[in-house]
């Protein structure tokens, strides 16, 4: 008897349309941002785009887990879109003078240097999330989601508790950061001296 054929997982499933829309999205964030970065509505405006960019992150990932729509063009460009969002978002909080330039540098260089190691050890095993790194993606979504909100713009002091927050999302940023870096260090060593190591 032969198995049973199993049918490919077309590329442009569901789950990987998301990932494109919310690619697509950061550009239009980014114009958005340019233009409205003292008007409240357009803050809010902002905001709205930030927020729904990150529901497609979260539906993106259930619907190819629980679809079985897994990709290797999903698996490269969902961290991607992802990473690609966050970073126009702190770069122009940024921008507007709102967060330090070395919080955001900080986190982006943890953010694409993870991502990047991520790809190179895939050939020894693929490295899991955990949950430094899901507390750590909750915490800066908060974090900016607060800081384009104009709540310093009703409220001056408020600038400080957004700061205070994407502080936090730094510190869990770098710890998370070398948690993955000792796991792929470990799965890579793992790796090597497993069976066949040495053919």
């Amino acid at each position: 008897m032969t198995a049973p054929r199993t049918q490919p997982v077309p590329l442009w499933n569901i789950a990987n349309i998301l990932t494109m829309v919310r690619m697509v999205m950061v550009p239009v964030f980014v114009v958005l941002a340019v233009m409205y970065p003292d008007s409240v509505g357009g803050r809010i405006l902002v905001t709205a785009v930030f927020v729904i960019a990150m529901l497609t992150d979260l539906a993106d990932g259930h619907l190819a887990r629980s679809r079985s729509l897994i990709t290797d063009f999903g698996k490269i460009m969902d961290p991607i879109a992802d990473k690609a969002m966050t970073g126009a978002a702190l770069v122009m909080l940024s921008v507007w003078d709102y967060v330090p330039w070395w919080m955001t540098v900080l986190i982006l260089v943890r953010e694409f240097g993870i991502t990047i190691m991520r790809f190179t050890i895939l050939k020894y095993g693929a490295l899991p999330a955990n949950w430094a790194g899901k507390a750590k993606t909750v915490v800066q979504t908060v974090a900016i989601t607060f800081c384009l909100m104009p709540f310093e713009l009703w409220w001056g002091p408020a600038k400080w508790i957004g700061l205070a927050l994407v502080l936090l999302a730094v510190v869990l940023t770098v710890w998370s950061g070398l948690v993955n870096l000792k796991d792929g260090l470990r799965l890579r060593r793992e790796a090597l001296a497993g069976p066949g190591a040495g053919l």
